[in-house]
């Protein structure tokens, strides 16, 4: 290497140098800018994470609280409300406070039906409504906002970045036992009059049905002489025609173990019914309730009732006075007639709005009020939900009247409060410890009442004119399923597991 080679290298060096310098000022300057937004979009997406949290967590709380009434939609706001409050954004250092006008209802889970209603709106028409959706951009609030660093030096309308949270939640599942029955009548509620000396005593009715009265819910059909019962597709949407395999005792038996099925609401359309209801293969499955489901249901999810105590006629004759009915006294009396009206062959039972004439005073009517007391028409009010504490009812010195003219009342030994509530403990017995400690009501089976006649065929469609509240006596059998008529429940009011739908 010459000489004038070694000192063109050596003036390099101090150019590279300085080369180097500035590049790496300028890789400097923008790999600042980069972690400046980088820190900007993380504080976007963080603040965006926190506002989901906080919109999924009330949404979810506040669906909870949805049961058809003014008074739900007002705890689904409050409930939401103390949810958020309870949680904090801007990396935990704010508090969070959530306007009613974030909060709205539908009857959808899109708000296709009748709209999105802000609570004021859904108070004044809450039926119906079991979706809640919690928006926070659809109200200014700080916690919205975004402060930008990089962003702003860009554009100034980048300087702050709007973010929000938004959420949807609503039932999944409807707490209806997948077997229907007819309505013994297609009128919601009708006055049965009952001559006394002392005056007369009008008896609410509900679709045929009268509160106190335990039926065989294998044996009714109002509209002929051979029983119509139906097991019903749990799966299929409300209003198609479910596939045949849906109503099938392998596929349904699960879902009379818990008593729900994978739907929001039955009544007010159609449902896929089979028939008839299988109760020789699922009948183990009901008596879940009483801890014998005979390995066909887990206690997990199928727990027994808290009381399981039989309230069998043999054991409770003192309790009342009856002439055996079907089965064994447990149920009304069966009585196949010609209706008056239609002149058809029906099957009706002493206890039915409109026996045959003549049958009024026929006894057997099985023990009465095990869970509920016959409730006065006067009480009931149309189109208004049954109060919490229930209609007012009759007194047991009433039965006489109200079951068999001089029929003797029921004895001392009936306790003040139907036997199932009283808390006696002559009337309760414990669940098995596989089972322990149960859950109160687990013996009420929600059961469709469907119109009647349903057409004919393996696998139709049925209309669902109510829900009915039946209160299992005693277990079922492979033929029958005792059970005492509670009043009707509207799909609002028949809780259910509650899903985020967004």
């Amino acid at each position: 290497m010459n000489s004038f080679q070694r000192r063109s290298r050596t003036a390099a060096w101090p150019r590279q140098r300085g080369g180097i310098a500035i590049i790496f000022g300028v890789l400097l300057i923008v790999m600042i800018g980069m972690a400046a937004l980088a820190l900007d979009l993380a504080r976007i997406y963080n603040r965006k994470a926190e506002l989901q949290n906080v919109a999924q967590a009330a949404a979810m709380a506040a669906a909870a609280e949805l049961n058809g009434t003014a008074a739900g939609i007002g705890s689904a706001v409050s409930r939401a409300q103390t949810v958020a409050a309870g949680m904090r954004y801007n990396y935990g250092n704010a508090d969070i406070s959530l306007p009613a006008a974030a909060i709205s209802f539908s009857d959808t889970p899109d708000g296709a039906g009748g709209g999105w209603k802000d609570g004021s709106a859904a108070g004044s028409t809450p039926a119906g409504l079991l979706y809640v959706k919690v928006d926070t951009d659809s109200v200014d609030s700080q916690m919205n906002l975004v402060e930008t660093f990089m962003m702003k030096i860009v554009s100034e309308q980048f300087s702050v970045a709007r973010v929000a949270g938004r959420a949807v939640a609503g039932r999944a599942t409807i707490n209806v036992t997948p077997l229907a029955v007819c309505a013994l009548s297609n009128v919601p509620a009708a006055r049965r009059m009952h001559t006394s000396p002392a005056g007369n005593l009008e008896e609410l009715v509900q679709y045929g049905f009268r509160r106190g009265v335990a039926y065989d819910l294998m044996g009714l059909n109002p509209a002929g002489a051979d029983a119509a019962n139906f097991i019903v597709d749990p799966i299929d949407p409300v209003g198609t025609l479910g596939t045949a395999s849906n109503v099938s005792a392998e596929v349904v038996g699960p879902y009379i173990c818990t008593g729900t099925m994978p739907m929001p609401k039955v009544s007010g359309g159609t449902i896929t019914v089979g028939r008839p209801f299988p109760v020789g293969a699922l009948f183990h499955h009901l008596n879940a309730r009483f801890g014998l489901s005979a390995g066909q249901c887990k206690a997990a999810n199928a727990p027994a009732d808290s009381n399981v105590k039989q309230y069998d006629f043999a054991e409770n004759a003192n309790w009342m006075s009856a002439t055996p009915g079907k089965p064994a006294g447990q149920t009304a009396a069966q009585l196949i007639a010609t209706d008056p009206v239609s002149g058809a062959t029906v099957r009706h039972t002493v206890a039915d709005a409109d026996p045959t004439p003549g049958a009024t005073t026929a006894p057997a009517y099985g023990p009465l009020w095990s869970y509920a007391r016959a409730a006065k028409f006067s009480a009931y009010a149309a189109g208004v939900a049954e109060p919490a504490a229930g209609y007012a009812t009759f007194a047991v010195a009433d039965w006489a009247v109200l079951y068999n003219p001089g029929k003797p009342a029921a004895t001392s030994s009936y306790p003040s409060l139907p036997p199932y509530h009283s808390g006696s403990s002559s009337f309760v017995t414990q669940p098995p410890s596989d089972y322990a400690p149960g859950v109160k009501n687990r013996r009420v089976l929600n059961v469709p009442l469907l119109a009647c006649p349903v057409a004919a065929g393996a696998r139709v469609s049925a209309t669902v004119l109510a829900i009915g509240k039946f209160f299992m006596t005693v277990p079922a059998t492979d033929a029958s399923v005792p059970a005492e008529f509670a009043g009707i429940v509207p799909d609002d009011y028949v809780g259910g597991q509650i899903e985020r739908k967004e």
